[in-house]
């Protein structure tokens, strides 16, 4: 019964999702080629707003399976979306062993898990330090870091472009992988990336 039920939310809140992002945000993708086309990956962005992780599921053509704070559950607007999107919890500050599962299981069977690596929104402005997560599933499952970067404030009908870079592979430092100086190094050079994507700096395969 949960299954059907699934699959219908699925149908009608889908689309309506779609059009809300392309009319509302004007939602626009850029460097999508970068992002594999049936393979497992991580796709790491800057977290800038609430919506960013809905609108971004609802107009690329590839299921993305993020991960959101546990404490978001004890929304009933949220958990019906968890219905109509891919989104599974961790939580925070401790070693979720589940969550990690969970992680490797999605790269397992070749699709796109979403993480931020900020672990809340804005948290480079607020020199939150980013979490190494990201990098340590991505060395544990052998798959690429696709970084991102979320530009724009989600003022209705202001533009909002995602701006995918090119696949960052980390397979090599499988042995240096319990280095947490090799660990944060890695995941400095991930967000460096996001950041040189939101300013322009960084070069997007057109």
């Amino acid at each position: 019964m949960k299954k059907v039920l699934i699959k219908i939310c699925r149908a009608i809140v889908r689309p309506l999702c779609y059009l809300a992002a392309k009319i509302i945000y004007r939602v626009k993708i850029e460097g999508l080629e970068n992002v594999p086309k049936d393979s497992a990956c991580i796709i790491c962005g800057n977290h800038v707003h609430a919506l960013d992780a809905p609108a971004l599921m609802a107009t690329v053509n590839r299921n993305i399976n993020f991960m959101a704070k546990e404490e978001l559950w004890k929304s009933a607007g949220f958990r019906f979306m968890t219905m109509c999107y891919n989104v599974f919890p961790v939580k925070r500050g401790k070693n979720d062993l589940d969550a990690v599962k969970t992680a490797l299981t999605i790269l397992k069977k070749n699709e796109i898990l979403g993480m931020y690596p900020e672990g809340t929104r804005n948290g480079l402005a607020r020199g939150i330090k980013p979490k190494n997560g990201a990098v340590n599933i991505a060395i544990r499952a052998g798959v690429p870091i696709v970084p991102f970067a979320v530009i724009g404030d989600f003022k209705p009908f202001k533009k909002i472009i995602y701006r995918f870079g090119e696949p960052m592979d980390f397979s090599s430092y499988k042995k240096q992988a319990k280095e947490k100086e090799v660990v944060d190094s890695l995941t400095k050079q991930v967000m460096d990336k996001v950041v040189a994507l939101r300013d322009g700096t960084e070069l997007v395969i057109k």
